[in-house]
């Protein structure tokens, strides 16, 4: 998609967000520690991260919004987020520092093939830091919207 927009910030000031696919998607931030690889690492059935390796195994990735810098692995990823996707238990939506065109391409088959959409975007590696996980966080990525990522809420629903 390629679009790029103006992002609000809840703790002040603005980000430049690229959308790699559109969509709109809301919950907690998930900031994982490494990057992740659907392929291998993730259990579309359940959600959860099933990589032994990664620091977060057990974590359920279900209708969080996940932030990492870059997804890592096969192109067979692709498969697996769509699979996720169809089955109600992937990401509300994924913040990336680097765009992964593999990530992008199972959201575009999940859509083609079952009609639902997972926003991705990427901001600046300078704002990623910004994202706290338990932030609530708000992807809303329309074609012609001019701030499609809107974070900064704590989980006691303070600005962070």
């Amino acid at each position: 998609m390629g679009v790029a927009g103006s992002g609000t910030v809840g703790r002040g000031g603005h980000v430049t967000t690229r959308v790699l696919f559109a969509g709109s998607g809301r919950g907690e931030a998930l900031v994982l520690d490494q990057p992740l690889s659907f392929w291998g690492g993730v259990d579309p059935a359940t959600g959860m991260i099933i990589d032994r390796r990664h620091p977060q195994l057990g974590v359920r990735l279900a209708g969080r919004v996940l932030v990492m810098p870059f997804g890592r692995g096969s192109s067979s990823s692709s498969t697996v987020l769509a699979e996720a996707i169809r089955l109600g238990t992937a990401p509300a939506a994924i913040v990336l520092v680097h765009p992964d065109p593999i990530l992008a391409l199972g959201a575009m088959v999940a859509q083609e093939l079952y009609g639902r959409s997972l926003p991705i975007v990427v901001v600046s590696p300078d704002d990623y830091p910004r994202i706290r996980g338990g932030d609530t966080v708000t992807v809303d990525a329309r074609e012609g919207r001019a701030d499609p990522l809107v974070w900064g809420v704590s989980p006691a629903g303070e600005p962070g």
